[in-house]
């Protein structure tokens, strides 16, 4: 058993919720953080802002120096934690934001980490990202309030042995997120391949894709600067370009097949559904339609490309590359029919370069 919550601790006015098995657990992800730019994709610590504002939606999201801004890989703890809740929910268990759980053996394994120390450090360092970092929004806020202010996670605790080894921990979920994941219109299954994407922008567009493309047959149609604005991205736009033609060469989002097209001068992204695996948690997709997205500011130093999306095969950053985020991008636009492929074909052929890197 864990230790009492401490006084003063916000674990002593909530009742725990042990964590279940992993036993074949469709993992879940929560819309809003599949559609908006919370996290950094960025392979080395980000400090500088988000500050990204569509639709009357408004997101700021600001990381510590000491720690740096929470990741996409430090999202998986929440994509872990929300797949628990609706599970327990489907199994009429009493759910809880207070979570007590066993790293090695529930939460890395179900997200595909190894049980090694090396792997329960990097969480540790995730739970600490995901602690310090501050979000603003006005989504979901309550009736005459303006904005939410919370972190990813409100508190935690380990529990170690005299020989330091870990044998539990505790954290505490955000109000904002535990509604959120209730919300079962909120929530969508993900495939469980996503864990092996190892790219920042790979594994944002594949949230990207399932939000917006979910199942519909024709797909979805972004724009490519639009996601460039949701991305919040500190390369430069012909970089970014770059990297979205070289995923949609290589066809590694689980699920969806990609296309480059061009329709007069714009360039686009045409996601379609491969098949039919996953879907909300209650069957329900809705498209979302474009809206005028601007960016309020984006700081930060500009990266290349393979700076800015470098691989990333850890829970959190091993190295530094300097301050950089690769979050979410603009709102996706309608799907756009008659526009003209190019470069991009089925059989993964690299499509031409559409202006230098600079």
């Amino acid at each position: 058993m864990m230790s009492s919550p401490l006084a003063g601790s916000e674990r002593a006015s909530l009742d725990p919720f042990v964590a279940l098995a992993d036993d074949g657990i469709s993992m879940r992800d929560q819309r809003d953080l599949m559609s908006q730019p919370f996290f950094s994709l960025a392979k080395g610590r980000r400090t500088a802002p988000i500050l990204y504002e569509a639709g009357g939606i408004r997101v700021e999201v600001h990381g510590l120096p000491e720690h740096g801004m929470a990741t996409i890989w430090d999202a998986d703890v929440l994509i872990w934690a929300a797949s628990q809740i609706v599970e327990a929910a489907d199994q009429g268990l009493k759910t809880s934001r207070f979570f007590r759980f066993t790293p090695y053996i529930q939460l890395l394994i179900a997200i595909g980490r190894g049980p090694g120390q090396s792997q329960y450090v990097r969480l540790k360092r995730a739970l600490q990202r995901l602690q310090s970092t501050v979000v603003l929004t006005t989504i979901r806020h309550g009736v005459n309030w303006r904005r939410m202010q919370f972190s990813w996670i409100n508190e935690w605790e380990e529990l170690v042995d005299a020989r330091g080894h870990c044998h539990g921990v505790e954290f505490v979920l955000p109000e904002w997120f535990y509604r959120g994941v209730l919300d079962r219109s909120l929530v969508l299954t993900i495939d469980p391949a996503y864990f092996a994407l190892t790219g920042g922008i790979e594994r944002w567009l594949y949230r990207v894709a399932r939000r917006h493309a979910g199942h519909q047959p024709k797909g979805w149609a972004f724009e490519l600067r639009h996601l460039y604005a949701k991305s919040g991205s500190a390369a430069r736009f012909s970089d970014f370009a770059l990297d979205i033609r070289r995923i949609a060469a290589r066809q590694t989002l689980p699920g969806y097949d990609l296309a480059i097209e061009l329709e007069k001068a714009r360039e686009l992204l045409r996601v379609v559904p491969r098949r039919l695996s996953t879907g909300t948690v209650d069957g329900c997709v809705e498209p979302i339609r474009r809206s005028g997205a601007r960016i309020i500011r984006r700081s930060g130093a500009r990266l290349s490309a393979d700076q800015a999306h470098g691989l990333q095969l850890t829970l959190g950053p091993a190295t530094r590359n300097g301050a950089h985020n690769d979050s979410n991008s603009r709102e996706s636009n309608p799907s756009v029919d008659g526009a003209g492929k190019v470069g991009i074909r089925s059989d993964g052929a690299t499509p031409p370069r559409s202006g230098r890197r600079h």
